[in-house]
């Protein structure tokens, strides 16, 4: 091509977001987003639950109300949180999230069914942290299991790893596909197209 000639236009949403082309498999339906979210939020609100449970249910509320992607949840603090006071009867909270690359702080508005389960993740991640020595880690999204790095245990409640959102959403997949075999589609091991789904229906958009 010479320089006389024209250049092909970009693809503005390409070019804003080089995550875009990793994801080339279509977002589930809305629908089958709003499905994956209501039975999260139940199951973790159950006495049984397990910790995982809950952190991957506030996983799917903040990303549900503030399209936020995995980075910008590993970025997220205790701090960054306005849940109102502890004694009041839950309504509407907000959150500080720091998007993208270029970290730009936006607050978002928390529905009042997510500020009961943030609530209770965090008298679930005080737990998690309990037998740490120090203070307890400020991120929000604490790991609930002992792991290993490189032949070393890693006691549970230190801040989670983006490996770790994967695995754990992958875990969800496989129990949940297995669970339902055939009677509905299965759910997909990327939870990105999960997420353009929430991001689509202009989620995150409303300050």
């Amino acid at each position: 091509m010479t320089s006389s000639e024209p250049k092909a236009p970009t693809d503005p949403t390409t070019a804003e977001d080089p995550h875009e082309s990793r994801y080339p498999r279509p977002p589930v339906t809305l629908d089958e987003a709003e499905r994956v979210w209501r039975e999260l939020a139940s199951e973790a609100m159950r006495v049984d639950a397990k910790p995982e449970t809950a952190r991957l249910a506030v996983i799917t509320g903040l990303v549900r109300a503030t399209g936020a992607r995995y980075g910008d949840l590993l970025r997220m603090r205790v701090d960054d949180l306005d849940l109102g006071p502890e004694t009041a009867r839950a309504a509407e909270g907000s959150a500080v999230v720091r998007h993208g690359k270029h970290r730009v702080s936006r607050r978002h508005r928390l529905p009042a069914d997510l500020v009961v389960l943030l609530r209770h993740w965090m008298a679930v991640r005080e737990e998690l942290a309990a037998e740490l020595e120090g203070s307890a880690p400020r991120a929000l999204l604490l790991t609930v299991h002992h792991t290993h790095d490189n032949g070393t245990t890693v006691a549970s409640g230190l801040p989670i790893t983006r490996q770790g959102l994967v695995l754990s959403w992958r875990r969800f997949v496989h129990r949940t596909n297995a669970r339902y075999g055939a009677t509905r589609p299965p759910l997909p091991t990327r939870f990105e197209q999960v997420r353009r789904a929430w991001t689509g229906a202009g989620a995150g958009e409303e300050d």
